[in-house]
């Protein structure tokens, strides 16, 4: 009992650590808000060169691209018969 009570106390420290560890850049870094405390703007993304096969999106997934991208695995998968 007193082991697993070690051991779960030993986990928890390393986790605390951890996390801690993972926070400290994201604590240290400068705000990106202006100086006087309003709200960034920023402009629109340019969007115009994202009519291709894999950005059309009507069911907000590429659905075109999806289809040809899962097409190709078995090819990748299985070893063709002739060797590589």
């Amino acid at each position: 009992m007193k082991k697993s009570l070690v051991r779960v106390a030993a986990v928890t420290l390393f986790a605390g650590f951890a996390i801690t560890g993972v926070a400290v850049p994201a604590l240290a870094a400068e705000s990106t808000t202006p100086s006087n405390g309003g709200v960034v703007i920023v402009d629109e993304p340019d969007t115009t060169n994202l009519n291709n096969l894999w950005t059309f999106a009507p069911l907000g997934i590429p659905v075109l691209g999806l289809l040809q991208s899962v097409a190709g695995v078995p090819g990748k998968l299985l070893p063709t018969p002739g060797g590589y």
